[in-house]
């Protein structure tokens, strides 16, 4: 309603602008003119209701951006520049998304990109939990560079986890997006996962211009642009003065070839004059967005250092994989095991399309679930007597994980911590005491019971006597 109150207001203000000039009003606002009595019968509330009501429900753009943040002056409203929804139809969302994409908002609000700190939460975690220096991890290992072409060095085969890689869980390499380009590229060396970093968070870098280029044959992979710096440094090795090789590398860069035409034929005259390859030339006209390699770099380095563990230190890999970077889980097919689990990834895949989010979400764990049970390693049932409010606890052996508390639906982490509180204080005598303290509703305890993670504990706290 704001939005589009605030769309006849400016409309009305135009047309006001040469009666607010009688009363000597340099810069005429709304308020202003109401004042002087200009503003009478102007406002328009019913017909402005009646077309709020017909732009109820479009949408402009579902897209969100992980951690952009929009910033409104602390003097003007968000609807002086857009109207705002709930991201993917989730009302219950904390968050909300604005109507518009941010580049046709950016020139007029500021967005700040908070980003999240999973990976070097888990790297964190990692080095504590293993004694491990994170920074003499090497970027050369055969047995980890091995996993972004195969899962040999994991010791399970490609058929056991339904994937040609070993991947799963790894930050920039785990997704479905990231495995095809691995299974095309091939890469063997640091500096290749660098430029799969960089083509995989480009926009028009990689299918339909460098992909292409490839399967074509046209040149190989380590020559393709792959990062915006590669575009400077092949112009400069090309022949080109360094000013100009810059230039154009920005240009390119901000997607500016198809915003701009003319000024990309001027470059492309100079780039042809110094005899630039034409797949070259071509490739940077396609592209809209490149990614810095620097950020590569250091996205690549992170990863690394993760896959690292999972290799030499698995089980504490999927300790943190489980706690840090998973919410919904299927807690029954993990504890079952390595069949129940494959075959509930194969359930959710048949219904293509038609799965929920949370199912989508729930494959993506057991994805790494599978390859955990077909390493050796097992998931031990929640427990009441051992198990933590967040966090996959290691077992003595370091065999197995005990499933936490979190990963029961519709048992948040606040009542996890309230039940282990009360558990440190004083051992539950009976599901009754366990209910009462730990504050947890009857519906959370049928599940539990259902589960049997009471582990024989007797119902009440009562004794009977006979």
């Amino acid at each position: 309603f704001g939005y589009v109150q605030g769309y006849f207001e400016s409309k009305l203000h135009d047309e006001l602008r040469l009666e607010a000039k009688t009363y000597g009003l340099a810069v005429p606002g709304l308020d202003d003119l109401k004042k002087k009595g200009v503003v009478k019968s102007y406002t328009r509330i019913p017909e402005v209701e009646r077309l709020a009501i017909g732009c109820t429900g479009v949408k402009r753009t579902t897209g969100q951006h992980p951690g952009g943040i929009i910033v409104i002056p602390s003097y003007m409203d968000v609807y002086d520049f857009t109207a705002f929804q709930y991201p993917a139809d989730e009302p219950d969302s904390s968050w909300y998304t604005t109507h518009f994409a941010f580049s046709a908002i950016h020139d007029n609000v500021l967005k700040l990109d908070i980003l999240g700190h999973d990976d070097p939460t888990m790297l964190k975690y990692l080095g504590d939990m293993t004694g491990v220096d994170i920074m003499t991890i090497p970027f050369d290992d055969k047995q980890v560079l091995s996993l972004f072409t195969s899962p040999k060095a994991l010791g399970v085969t490609s058929d056991q986890i339904n994937c040609p890689t070993g991947t799963f869980g790894i930050p920039e390499f785990g997704t479905s997006f990231t495995i095809k380009m691995l299974e095309e590229t091939k890469p063997t060396r640091f500096a290749e996962l660098v430029k799969i970093a960089g083509l995989s968070h480009g926009t028009d870098v990689w299918t339909g211009n460098a992909r292409d280029l490839i399967l074509d044959k046209v040149v190989e992979f380590k020559d393709v642009i792959g990062c915006r710096d590669d575009i400077l440094i092949n112009l400069i090795n090309y022949g080109m003065d360094a000013s100009l090789s810059f230039k154009i590398s920005e240009f390119v860069r901000k997607g500016k070839a198809s915003k701009e035409p003319d000024k990309w034929v001027e470059f492309v005259e100079k780039m042809e004059s110094a005899n630039i390859p034409d797949w070259f030339i071509k490739s940077c006209g396609k592209i809209k967005y490149m990614f810095p390699k620097a950020h590569a770099t250091a996205y690549v380095m992170m990863g690394f250092r993760v896959a690292w563990f999972k290799v030499y230190y698995p089980i504490y890999y999927y300790a943190c994989y489980f706690t840090i970077r998973c919410s919904d889980f299927d807690v029954e097919s993990m504890v079952k095991g390595y069949d129940a689990v494959k075959a509930k990834i194969a359930e959710i895949a048949s219904k293509g399309f038609d799965a929920t989010n949370k199912e989508k979400n729930v494959a993506d764990v057991l994805n790494v679930a599978l390859e955990m049970l077909a390493r050796g390693f097992t998931f031990k049932q929640i427990n009441v007597k051992e198990s933590d409010a967040a966090w996959f606890k290691v077992t003595e052996d370091e065999k197995s994980l005990i499933i936490p508390f979190k990963a029961l639906d519709g048992l948040g982490e606040a009542v996890g911590k309230k039940i282990v509180e009360e558990r440190n204080n004083q051992a539950y005598v009976s599901i009754e005491d366990f209910q009462l303290r730990g504050k947890v509703s009857q519906t959370t305890v049928e599940k539990l019971r259902s589960l049997g993670c009471f582990d024989g504990m007797p119902e009440t706290s009562q004794l009977s006597l006979f």
